[in-house]
């Protein structure tokens, strides 16, 4: 992508009156007065997210039981009818994708269907860098088989702390390595993983990877099924904006269709049996059978409202904004903040960066502490990380321009200082 990006309020103007997503500013509710920068944690609510919530409740008043198979959408479909609709964000197929469980929930099911330790193939291999929770439920599928985590988890280092090596994830990928479960995007640099070249690399040597893409569905382009990933799963709440806690998803490939689920429950039934209530499981043909329980029926229902906004507005543009909007951030706190200490964890180059910025200082804590303050919202990781995400379906030039003069403002003023260098309970 070619940039003639300038680093004033002028340029910010003048995008924010070209830009062909603004219409979509309207759908959200944001807060008068305040800079929304942590949707890469929390995405905020949409009317349409709000609309659909409300419509489920009305089913669920109006019909009571009936609502699982009458109404505009009925419950007993509505996970497989939302991934459908996901199926287009990560690119696969309708049947490759099911709206189900949690992030950690799914990698639970997928790790117990796919990770069968045989012979001298026995680890896992994951990166150091990865979100906690996925290392606790990979260490106790270890755990699980009779391993020592010694002998049954490998973590590829990183060098500097920041982004991972793809040359040494795949050198980590020896006739020992059962299967692989990476982050598409580092959940602190903002990394992009090549995840086409990895699943090529970890095909040819005959292991199973997937991919945890919390931090990119709704951000980036995917192309799973082309690429030919095992298996993904992932959140809803950050970029899909589909509420706090919201169902997540899971996708598995159509060749592994068929693959018994390593966690049984009555929702991956075969639909057309399911209420047979037969003690043998007929599992769904197709990713609906990696679904466990029933359904959070009112939290799926602002998946309805929210996708509906990501097919008008296309992930390809999506994407073409948001590198633009990080890429101007990063020339403001260039020009802006120079001489003030900051420093980059996140690729600079567009084809490595995700859809947030991570900004470096030794009093991160309390610049956060600071920026909300002046209206502001980052997100801080310990030690030293303030991510900025600006969204690309709600987040305006103008905001970009000024996010970085508060922040210029409170650096030049020491407004940090009159914080404690701790961080919240929550950050």
């Amino acid at each position: 992508m070619k940039h003639d990006i300038k680093p004033t309020r002028a340029w910010a103007e003048e995008m924010d009156q070209r830009d062909g997503l603004a219409r979509f500013r309207e759908e959200f509710y944001l807060k008068k007065g305040s800079i929304y920068l942590d949707g890469n944690s929390l995405g905020l609510l949409s009317r349409r997210a709000e609309n659909s919530l409300l419509e489920m409740l009305s089913s669920w008043r109006e019909r009571g039981i009936d609502g699982w198979t009458d109404g505009k959408h009925p419950w007993f479909h509505l996970s497989e009818q939302l991934g459908a609709q996901l199926a287009p964000l990560v690119g696969a197929t309708p049947k490759e994708v099911i709206a189900t469980g949690s992030t950690t929930v799914n990698l639970h099911q997928l790790l117990a269907t796919f990770y069968q330790p045989e012979g001298k193939r026995i680890k896992i291999v994951a990166d150091a860098l990865t979100f906690p929770s996925d290392i606790y439920a990979m260490k106790s599928h270890v755990k699980l088989h009779g391993l020592e985590l010694a002998e049954g988890l490998i973590q590829v280092e990183s060098k500097d702390g920041q982004v991972v090596e793809e040359e040494a994830l795949i050198e980590a990928m020896t006739d020992e390595v059962a299967i692989i479960v990476l982050p598409s995007v580092l959940y602190r640099s903002g990394q992009i993983l090549n995840m086409e070249r990895l699943t090529k690399a970890a095909h040819e040597r005959g292991i199973l990877i997937g991919f945890d893409l919390c931090h990119s569905i709704g951000a980036i382009p995917h192309h799973l099924s082309e690429w030919g990933v095992d298996f993904a799963f992932w959140c809803n709440y950050k970029y899909v904006n589909a509420g706090p806690g919201s169902v997540g998803g899971l996708y598995v490939n159509q060749r592994h269709h068929g693959q018994f689920p390593g966690l049984a429950g009555w929702f991956g039934s075969a639909k057309d049996v399911q209420f047979d209530m037969d003690h043998t499981l007929q599992p769904a043909s197709h990713a609906g059978a990696f679904q466990i329980g029933t359904p959070h029926v009112l939290s799926l229902a602002p998946l309805l409202g929210s996708l509906e906004i990501f097919h008008e507005a296309g992930i390809d543009e999506l994407r073409k904004k948001s590198l633009l909007l990080t890429r101007y951030l990063m020339n403001l706190v260039d020009t802006q903040l120079a001489d003030m200490d900051f420093s980059f964890g996140n690729p600079l180059e567009d084809t490595r960066r995700g859809g947030h910025i991570c900004l470096i200082h030794k009093e991160a804590v309390r610049i956060c502490k600071a920026l909300k303050a002046r209206g502001v919202i980052p997100d801080y990781r310990a030690p030293n990380v303030i991510r900025l995400a600006p969204m690309a379906l709600y987040t305006s030039y103008i905001e970009v321009w000024e996010a970085v003069e508060r922040l210029k403002a409170i650096m030049e003023n020491k407004e940090y200082e009159g914080y404690k260098k701790e961080r919240g309970v929550v950050a």
